[in-house]
């Protein structure tokens, strides 16, 4: 049997962050891109739906918004300003890399270099298991739920567009 390979930096150290919390050997590296909810649900053979997806703002603060959406919604700006009490707007790579020590794709929902304001999709809640990005486009974990709000710190919230 083959060793495992090392984990690339950004994936080891979300499992580490992982293992301090009890919760080691949880990420799983694929040799193609989990960067699109479609192409980690594929990877790991899951829904749609439980896949947590990061998405970062910039919030009119400064501070960083990260919003983990289940993978099926569109997460709708206007309830998240309503959530938070101010503005937000996209976020660029550079600012997403600068903020969250993360690249676009591989954001996982803790451990960033700047705290951010967290929102979670209440649709994740009903959904068990649940994954995550795990710091690189091709690197996942699985998670509960209950476990996403607990690491994350973040809010519960109703963030998905309506139909």
């Amino acid at each position: 049997m083959m060793p495992a390979m090392p984990l690339k930096p950004a994936a080891q150290r979300v499992e580490d962050l992982l293992a301090a919390q009890g919760m080691g050997g949880r990420v799983v590296e694929f040799p193609d891109s989990t960067r699109s909810s479609a192409e980690a649900a594929a990877a790991i053979g899951c829904t749609l739906a439980q896949i947590a997806k990061s998405l970062v703002f910039k919030s009119a603060s400064g501070r960083p918004v990260l919003v983990v959406a289940s993978g099926i919604n569109r997460v709708d700006e206007k309830k998240v300003k309503a959530e938070i009490g101010q503005k937000i707007g996209r976020a660029d790579a550079d600012y997403v890399r600068e903020r969250t020590g993360y690249a676009i794709g591989g954001v996982a929902p803790f451990g960033h270099s700047e705290m951010p304001i967290v929102l979670i999709d209440r649709d994740l809640l009903v959904l068990d298991p649940i994954w995550a990005a795990a710091g690189t486009p091709n690197a996942v974990f699985r998670l509960s739920p209950d476990e996403l709000v607990r690491l994350s710190g973040g809010t519960v919230a109703d963030v998905k567009q309506d139909a």
